[in-house]
């Protein structure tokens, strides 16, 4: 997972996911803002909490899945996967534009804030 790129769009992800690749959603909004849209099968823990996370989050064998961590526009996921990183997390990325993006060009279902 070395290589794995730090960020992923909206339409590689939709096909990743498309392929039945399996891939563990995070969502690092506040409740409040998950309260108004989601992606579904994600997780929501707000960036705040991830320490707390960080051995729940670090399964690190070859078949555990690739953390997808999203947030509204991609800033704080981008942050939350180089902390990741840095703690030895290899298996994760941050969704380029968030959910916002997402919603725009994968499921304009998903209510945009």
């Amino acid at each position: 997972m070395a290589d794995l790129p730090l960020e992923t769009t909206p339409v590689e992800l939709k096909t990743r996911l498309d392929r039945g690749e399996h891939i563990r959603m995070i969502d690092v909004r506040e409740p409040e803002e998950h309260a108004i849209c989601q992606i579904a099968g994600a997780e929501l823990i707000p960036m705040r909490t991830i320490p707390q996370h960080l051995q729940d989050l670090d399964g690190g064998g070859p078949a555990d899945p690739v953390i997808l961590v999203f947030c509204h526009h991609g800033v704080r996921s981008l942050n939350v996967v180089d902390w990741l990183r840095r703690q030895g997390v290899g298996n994760c990325q941050s969704l380029v534009g968030g959910i916002d993006r997402w919603s725009l060009e994968i499921d304009a279902g998903v209510r945009r804030y």
